[in-house]
């Protein structure tokens, strides 16, 4: 097999430049194209309902500046036409797909342990793993001993290796930018497969694969996956 079929292709926030990013259709649509996991965001409301989104506010995407921290799942709800979806809703549909939770704002561990919760009580375990920084990677480690983790790492600099022991990450996670062959050949010499995010051009991404990444995560699914070849669908 050449190496740009072993490469695993995650869509990031699903597809897009379709539909819009973070919702049901974005998610499905990707994984229509052949991504093996979508990455999407996840945040929780006031009420501690974890929600698909990006960013602290509704402005972008939906025109409502208001924070989400405000916002209970209900308003939500009816501010977006019910086009953010929860976590449980997102599950759903992508039953049997693979979805890898980013948690971006740095959140403390009452929260993390909501977002892994549900996926427990949705029986999703074995196919959701998790992204962040080391701090939220380390509540989701205390939450879920057996989670799999994609730490996030922004620096050349390797992480320590007391923090690896404590975080115990099957992937680590870099901006593609800071990829070179070294930083490969150290990533799995610590015993880590690699990820990376987000190459949006062919070039980028024949460049990562034959750096010998693991993982893609990217914006233009359908590049990567006719990249790779592939057309007997995700792989687990």
């Amino acid at each position: 097999m050449s190496p740009a079929r072993d490469v695993t292709a995650v869509a990031h926030r699903g597809d897009p430049y379709r539909y819009r990013e973070n919702t049901i259709g974005s998610l499905r649509s990707a994984l229509a194209l052949g991504a093996d996991a979508v990455e999407t965001d996840v945040r929780l409301t006031r009420d501690g309902v974890p929600v698909l989104l990006h960013d602290e506010t509704l402005k972008r995407l939906w025109r409502h500046d208001r924070p989400l921290r405000s916002l209970s799942a209900e308003e939500v709800r009816g501010l977006t036409a019910g086009r953010v979806p929860t976590l449980a809703e997102a599950l759903a549909a992508t039953e049997g797909s693979r979805l890898m939770l980013d948690l971006p704002g740095g959140p403390g561990e009452r929260a993390v342990r909501r977002v892994v919760d549900v996926v427990r009580e949705c029986g999703a375990e074995d196919r959701v793993y998790y992204t962040a920084g080391a701090a939220a990677m380390l509540a989701v480690r205390a939450a879920d001993p057996a989670a799999e983790i994609a730490m996030t790492w922004t620096t050349a600099a390797p992480p320590r290796p007391a923090l690896l022991a404590a975080v115990r990450p099957r992937w680590l996670n870099y901006r593609f930018g800071l990829v070179n062959r070294a930083l490969a050949e150290r990533v799995h010499g610590d015993g880590c497969l690699l990820s990376v995010w987000t190459p949006d051009t062919r070039r980028s991404m024949r460049r990562l694969i034959g750096l010998g990444v693991d993982s893609i995560t990217t914006n233009r699914i359908d590049t990567l996956c006719a990249l790779r070849g592939t057309g007997t669908g995700p792989r687990p």
